[in-house]
């Protein structure tokens, strides 16, 4: 095995992990990746996010119940914890044998896999990740979802939205939400992105589907 790279942390959207079910095919071809570069010296930490499955179930819950916000949080968050466990088990004896939970206290390992997921309200699974890149002195931040390019404006409401391909942190910040709740639907958590400028992180963001794109970035 060649000589070992600094960590690179990935957030994995859990709408490209389990679309509307769990997407094997996908899942085949992103492990098949990573294993490739643990072979070349990479080392992971691989949080994965709820997605579409993580706001069905709090969509659902709010027809027939009145649930606060924390309770909607930690419904997502048992969705996260459910799709690492997917992956941790795929990666087998590569992955660090418990799913890591609070990004806080990252556990030493010689395992080259560390796999996330989410950890209490108010925490997404974007912000996990900033925090766990900080405590790891890593430089990069890769966040897959299903969207190509982060966008000036929502395509599919203005077709005339333009794709961003470089960008300063302050002009991404500015296309974010205000604040973080639980099953936004955007880019990226933007307490976790406020964060990440402060660490002076890179942060790639891409669809996690092209896999050859995937690998010409890392």
């Amino acid at each position: 095995m060649s000589e070992q790279k600094p960590y690179i942390i990935i957030s994995l959207g859990g709408s490209i992990m389990v679309p509307d079910g769990v997407d094997a095919p996908f899942l085949k071809a992103f492990t098949g990746l990573i294993k490739e570069k643990v072979a070349d010296g990479y080392r992971f930490v691989i949080i994965t996010g709820g997605g579409k499955i993580c706001r069905m179930y709090q969509n659902a819950l709010k027809e027939f119940a009145d649930p606060s916000s924390d309770d909607l949080d930690w419904l997502g968050i048992h969705v996260t914890r459910l799709n690492a466990n997917l992956l941790r088990l795929a990666f087998g004896k590569l992955a660090h044998g418990e799913v890591v939970t609070d990004p806080t206290s990252v556990p030493k390992t010689d395992r080259p896999i560390i796999i996330g997921a989410g950890w209490k309200p108010g925490w997404s699974t974007d912000y996990d990740a900033i925090v766990i890149a900080g405590i790891l002195g890593a430089h990069r931040v890769v966040n897959l979802s299903n969207i190509d390019y982060v966008y000036t404006e929502d395509p599919r409401k203005n077709p005339n939205a333009q794709a961003i391909h470089d960008s300063t942190w302050a002009d991404f910040r500015a296309l974010l939400p205000e604040k973080w709740d639980p099953g936004l639907s955007a880019p990226f958590d933007p307490v976790a992105a406020a964060e990440a400028q402060n660490l002076r992180l890179e942060l790639a963001i891409m669809n996690g589907r092209d896999i050859a794109n995937l690998r010409n970035y890392l």
